[in-house]
């Protein structure tokens, strides 16, 4: 459910861009960002870092876009982001940022109940980092080497569709090492 109400900015600049142009798409973008944010706040009374991070740049990207007039910024933000969440996941292993990975932290506070060991948490992380170089990379070579509107297309379903693949492919993946029942293998 969580991960549906996260793209729902995304769908918002989809049917935006669809119904007029991607300096629309891009201040309903920033609209929603801005209200998704305040929602999680009054919800939660915090923001994450995720989250925060997301939404600093769709503002200060979005607002580049709208200011210039240039739709470059706004296609750069999903690589920037990708990319900046890679560099997270991977300095999260590193003592100087508490030395557990950052997948580990995630899963662990909301309450799911994953057995891995302390190396397998690491190569779940390592996943992650892949996992957003690898959009970062996707979001760059479709903006780069096609049109606009297959961008906008690929922003939603190409992005959603890679995320809920990875989704899957990381379930099974901890579902074959916590059904063994042998943390560290």
């Amino acid at each position: 459910m969580q991960l549906l109400i996260d793209f729902l900015p995304v769908v918002a600049f989809f049917v935006a861009y669809k119904l007029s142009d991607i300096y629309v798409a891009t201040t309903v973008l920033i609209v929603a960002v801005i209200l998704q944010s305040a929602v999680q706040w009054t919800r939660k009374g915090k923001l994450s870092a995720m989250h925060l991070t997301s939404a600093a740049l769709v503002l200060v990207f979005g607002g580049l876009t709208l200011a210039i007039q240039d739709k470059v910024f706004i296609m750069w933000k999903p690589t920037v982001v990708n990319w900046l969440f890679a560099c997270g996941f991977l300095a999260s292993h590193h003592r100087a940022f508490g030395g557990r990975p950052l997948v580990e932290r995630l899963m662990t506070t909301v309450g799911t109940e994953i057995d891995l060991s302390a190396r397998q948490w690491r190569q779940l992380n390592l996943m992650w980092v892949g996992y957003f170089a690898a959009m970062g990379i996707a979001n760059l070579l479709v903006f780069r080497n096609f049109d606009e509107s297959t961008w906008v297309n690929f922003k939603l379903f190409g992005m959603l569709g890679m995320t809920l693949l990875f989704i899957a492919i990381q379930g099974f993946w901890i579902a074959a090492r916590t059904r063994a029942g042998a943390p560290g293998e």
